[in-house]
């Protein structure tokens, strides 16, 4: 049996390699007195099973003395096996017991979607897997899961995950969508199709946007995401640029209805003859004009690789967006639709850098880019933004 410790800022984890027998137990209730008195202050203690091979009664006990010692106590990453055990004996109603995740390799595997928080991988035919950025919690996963299984069920064609997995040190949910394909493929496979498939594009978000949310329901308020977001930036930009994000998301109207929150092309995938939406974690409810500046960003304003992140070319990537607006708003004036993507340009100033919320730190020349741009796209044309803003309410929905 070998017991090893890591003390994070009073989060202690005893990680466990072996057997827990009765002769290995009474040593390891020894060895985990002595690391635990080296600790001082134990806000949290982890027990990580992962590699625990047997479990006895008396290795039983030595964990029932410390979930009686310690409040905030958890097994985590048990195998089948050993899980079994706890659970048979009672001690998972007695004590917080997690199961292991199914360990997974994307080795191999073609990388179909890219995003702030993860990357999505083609398994097989029939599956593909999201792997989230190191650092992502299982609530923030759970959460996505949530926000699926919510969507779904107001009439959302969402696709929802069968199983959460580890991939190395990182999470992953696998979904099965069999021989799908992500709308940047199909419009890679077929570029004579693009205006069909923006068809399809502007119905999926039309189809969104006419579900009602109940506002006591699960899912969240979009704005006060965007606002929270727009505050974590704070730490890169003046209290003014600050200032001029959350005006131009303050005087964008309530609403009540569904979005998704980052529908760029590669956030949907076609079944047969059905688009399915993937990667839910910001879905929301608000006003139409939050979503789709949030995919006007990526696909018409995007400084960087178009072919990485969205998946197609910049004017694969214009065009596709230019027709899809104009499908969504078809039968309206042309002037109003250009007055929609005036409305739509504007607001989607707030999405170009928002999407630095995902980390505290950044490298100095991507910081100074980022500030250059900030300058060319929004204070250079702050009274025009201003004016722009002023408009907004005139968006019914």
């Amino acid at each position: 049996m070998k017991i090893t410790c890591t003390n994070n800022n009073a989060n202690v984890i005893l990680k466990f390699s072996g057997r827990m027998d009765t002769t290995a137990s009474a040593q390891a209730k020894i060895e985990i007195d002595n690391l635990l008195k080296d600790c001082g202050n134990i806000e949290s203690l982890t027990c990580d099973g992962g590699e625990l091979e047997y479990i006895s009664s008396s290795g039983l006990r030595v964990f029932l003395a410390l979930a009686k010692t310690y409040k905030n106590f958890k097994i985590t990453e048990l195998s089948p096996p050993v899980y079994q055990v706890f659970d048979l004996t009672g001690f998972t109603k007695i004590m917080n017991v997690e199961k292991g995740l199914r360990r997974m390799s994307i080795d191999g595997c073609e990388e179909i979607g890219r995003g702030g928080v993860g990357i999505v991988y083609r398994i097989n035919e029939d599956t593909i897997i999201k792997v989230f950025r190191q650092g992502t919690s299982i609530e923030e996963i759970n959460t996505e899961i949530m926000m699926a299984k919510e969507s779904f069920v107001l009439g959302m064609p969402t696709a929802i995950s069968f199983d959460m997995v580890k991939v190395g040190e990182q999470y992953g949910l696998v979904y099965e969508l069999l021989k799908a394909e992500t709308l940047s493929q199909c419009v890679n496979r077929e570029p004579d199709k693009i205006d069909h498939y923006a068809k399809l594009y502007a119905k999926l978000f039309r189809q969104l946007h006419s579900i009602k949310v109940n506002p006591d329901g699960k899912i969240p308020d979009a704005m006060n995401m965007v606002k929270e977001s727009i505050r974590l930036i704070g730490k890169f930009f003046n209290q003014d640029q600050v200032n001029l994000l959350m005006h131009i998301a303050e005087s964008i109207p309530p609403g009540d209805r569904l979005m998704h929150g980052d529908l760029q092309t590669k956030n949907a995938m076609l079944q047969g003859d059905e688009l399915m939406l993937i990667d839910m974690g910001e879905v929301g409810y608000g006003h139409p004009i939050i979503d789709i500046s949030n995919s006007y960003s990526p696909m018409m304003t995007l400084v960087g690789d178009y072919q990485q992140i969205v998946g197609m070319t910049k004017q694969q990537a214009n065009y596709m967006w230019d027709k899809m607006i104009h499908y969504y708003f078809e039968g309206e004036p042309e002037e109003l639709i250009q007055h929609r993507i005036d409305q739509i340009d504007v607001a989607a100033c707030i999405r170009n850098f928002t999407w630095m919320a995902l980390s505290d730190s950044f490298p100095q020349d991507l910081l100074d880019s980022c500030r250059q741009q900030f300058y060319n796209r929004v204070e250079k044309r702050k009274d025009y933004i201003l004016e722009i803003c002023k408009t907004f309410n005139d968006w019914k929905i």
